[in-house]
Parts: structure tokens; sequence; C-alpha cells
């Protein structure tokens, strides 16, 4: 019987791949903090993380024939848009980074980051032991 990653692992690894983003965003925001005019900018995450769940099993695309091509998704990660953060209070320079703010969804993401990946490691393991017969 054939195993299917994407059915295995589920919408798991597409959150993965967009937490790495997103840490790259508040990551960019931060070395940005004293930078004039700069804007702070962020990921709906539970927005992206809902349109790819809604969209991964419905508008799939089906090989149904050896001569088909694959479609390849899953490699690239989850489309998102990168948006600009209200700020609560703009600086004079145009800068719109609260380094606090930018602090603690850095941490918040980071820790659900980890968290994302020791659920996938379990996951793996659990394949392996079903794999292997143990």
């Amino acid at each position: 019987m054939k195993i299917s990653f994407e059915n295995a692992l589920g919408v798991h690894a597409d959150a993965l791949s967009l937490r790495s983003k997103r840490l790259e965003v508040l990551a960019a925001n931060l070395v940005n903090a004293d930078t004039p005019g700069y804007k702070a900018r962020d990921i709906d995450f539970r927005t992206v993380l809902n349109d790819v769940s809604a969209h991964s099993s419905a508008n799939q695309l089906k090989t149904t024939h050896a001569g088909h091509i694959g479609t390849g998704s899953g490699s690239s990660g989850p489309d998102f848009e990168v948006k600009y953060r209200i700020p609560t209070q703009p600086s004079v320079d145009g800068n719109t980074v609260e380094a606090e703010v930018e602090q603690t969804e850095f941490a918040r993401n980071a820790t659900q980051y980890q968290a994302s990946l020791q659920f996938l490691g379990g996951r793996f393991q659990g394949l392996r032991k079903a794999i292997t017969g143990e």
C-alpha cells in the first residue's frame, strides 16, 4: 500500500513552512526597528492556514493515468500575502516597528514553530513504526 505524506501529515507541513516565513518577516522588522520610514509587516497566519486547509483537498489535481504529469504540490509551501502592521504609537521618523510587539510575536511564533516540529517528529516516528512493524 502506498503512503501519502500529504495525507499522513495533513496541514502541519504547510504550517511549519508558513511559521518559518513568518519568523523571517518578524526578524526583518526587528532588524529595521531604527530605520526611518520602515513599515512593520506581518503574515496573518490563521487566515493563510485556513485558506491552505480549505483548498488542499477540494482543488487538488489527481493523476489518474501513468502518463499524467504530477502537480508537484507541497514543495513550495503555502501562498501568503505580507501585510503592514498598524502601530499603536508610530514614531516621528515614520517607522512603525514597535520592538516590544515584534519581540513578543517572534517569541510566540518561535515557540509554535518548535511545537510543530515536535508534532511532525512524532508523526514521522509513528509512520516509521508502522512501516517497520514495531
